[in-house]
């Protein structure tokens, strides 16, 4: 017996952590809105760490992403665009 079917078949592609180092500047507000953007984007995060000090500049998010190949190439771009981030580093 033979069964057709005209659906378009979906593949599983694997997601792979990632480690990054995302530089921000504005605080705890700018740290904040890359935890909102991941949130967002729906980036399943295994950790998240944020480094915010009393008068420098800058703070930074290290966290690790499960993304897959597709998503790994966009991550820094999507990343970018939030107006608090000055860098997107894999780590």
């Amino acid at each position: 017996m033979t069964v057709l079917d005209d659906s378009p078949r979906t593949t599983w592609t694997p997601r792979i952590p990632r480690r990054h180092e995302i530089v921000t500047t504005g605080g705890i507000e700018g740290v904040l809105r890359v935890g909102d953007a991941l949130r967002a984007g729906g980036f399943p995060v295994r950790d998240f760490n944020a480094d915010v000090r009393d008068g420098v500049p800058y703070s930074s998010v290290t966290c690790t992403v499960s993304l897959t190949r597709s998503e790994e190439a966009a991550f820094a771009d999507l990343m970018g665009t939030l107006p608090a981030v000055v860098s997107v580093e894999p780590c």
